[in-house]
């Protein structure tokens, strides 16, 4: 191979922590290109964050591949939170006893009229 020459394998590079704009060009310079399979606008994503890539860096791969990348959005923009329960739930009883239905209660017997 002659000095200069492009090499048929390339490594990729660590994208994760990147913005969106410096991930393409990254990788750009090292004759690969970038995808994010969840954003078709990524062509015009600027600041958002690199989260995840595939392949992983570091890995040889064919000069002029596709490295697939995650975005999320930069810190304080966007995001939905989290959407499962934290702990510690309330104690039994209370909001969480549920009672009978007075009508039903009645026709049981169980309360006084």
């Amino acid at each position: 191979m002659t000095p200069g020459t492009p090499t048929p394998e390339v490594r990729v590079p660590r994208l994760v922590g990147l913005m969106a704009v410096d991930a393409r060009e990254s990788a750009r310079s090292r004759g690969l290109s970038v995808s994010a399979p969840d954003r078709p606008d990524f062509a015009f994503v600027v600041v958002d964050y690199v989260v995840r890539q595939y392949p992983q860096p570091g890995t040889e791969v064919p000069r002029d591949s596709v490295v697939h990348v995650w975005l999320d959005f930069g810190e304080g923009e966007g995001g939905g939170g989290v959407r499962e329960p934290r702990g510690p739930l309330p104690p039994d009883g209370g909001l969480r006893r549920e009672l009978e239905e007075p009508a039903l209660a009645r026709a049981a017997g169980l309360s006084s009229p």
